[in-house]
C-alpha cells in the first residue's frame, strides 16, 4: 500500500505536468483551432498576445502559501487565478471578474465540470437584457456560448452558490472586470485547469479589496 506522502508527492507530479505543459500560443491569422480531448465536440481557438496582454497569460509564478497542491486562489482585484503546484510554485493565468456590485468573494469547492456547457441566463439577467428571453431554456454548448469550453460550479455548504469558473466566448475580457459575477478564463487555460482540478478542489475567491 502506498503511504500519504507517496501519493501526495504523485498527485503533485501529476498536477505540475497537466499544468507545465507548454501553452498554445496564437501567431496571428494563421493559428489552427485544436480539440483538447477526443471527447471535444468543437474546437478551440487560440487568442494571440494582441488580444490579451503577456502580463494576462499563463506563466509560473512563486507563490507561498499553506495551500496544498491544486487548491485554487482567484485575485479579483489583479485579475488572476492561481493553481498551487507545489509549496513555492503557482500557474498564474488572467481572468475576468465580475463588475463592481456583481462579484462574489469567499471560501468554495468545485463539485460540478461540465465539457461544452449549456448556459442558462438568470432571471435577473434577462430582466436587465430582455434579448435574452430567448435563452431562458438554455443556450447549447459550442463557441457562442458565454461559458465557453469548460465550467467549474463552485458550491459552498453543499449549496450551488450559483458562481462558475468558465471559459470565454469574449478573450478581450480577460483582465478587466467584465463579468456579471463569474470568472472568466481563456478557452485554452480553462481546460488545464479544469483536467488538474478534482471534484472537491477547494477554491477561494478573493474580493476585490483583497
Amino acid at each position: 500500500m502506498l503511504s500519504r506522502r507517496t501519493l501526495i508527492s504523485t498527485a503533485t507530479a501529476s498536477l505540475a505536468t497537466t499544468l507545465c505543459a507548454p501553452a498554445v500560443i496564437a501567431r496571428g491569422p494563421a493559428t489552427k483551432p485544436f480539440y483538447a480531448t477526443p471527447d471535444d465536440k468543437h474546437p478551440i481557438f487560440p487568442v494571440g498576445p494582441d488580444i490579451v496582454p503577456l502580463s494576462h497569460r499563463k506563466q509560473v509564478v512563486p507563490y507561498a502559501n499553506n495551500l496544498h497542491p491544486g487548491a485554487i486562489v482567484v485575485d479579483s482585484r489583479n485579475r488572476f487565478l492561481y493553481v498551487k503546484i507545489d509549496p513555492g510554485r503557482a500557474m498564474r493565468y488572467g481572468v475576468s471578474v465580475g463588475k463592481e456590485g456583481f462579484g462574489w468573494s469567499g471560501h468554495a469547492t468545485i463539485q460540478r465540470k461540465i465539457m461544452w456547457p449549456k448556459w442558462t441566463p438568470p432571471r435577473e439577467m434577462i430582466e436587465r437584457d430582455p434579448k435574452l428571453a430567448k435563452y431562458a431554456n438554455g443556450m447549447p454548448g459550442g463557441p457562442d456560448n458565454p461559458l465557453g469550453a469548460r465550467a467549474m460550479y463552485l458550491y459552498k455548504d453543499g449549496k450551488d452558490t450559483l458562481y462558475r469558473i468558465h471559459g470565454a466566448n469574449k478573450p478581450g475580457s480577460i483582465g478587466k472586470s467584465a463579468s456579471s459575477g463569474c470568472i472568466r478564463m481563456l478557452n485554452e487555460d480553462v481546460v488545464e485547469v479544469f483536467q488538474a482540478a478534482v471534484i472537491g478542489t477547494d477554491v477561494c475567491v478573493l474580493g476585490h479589496k483583497g
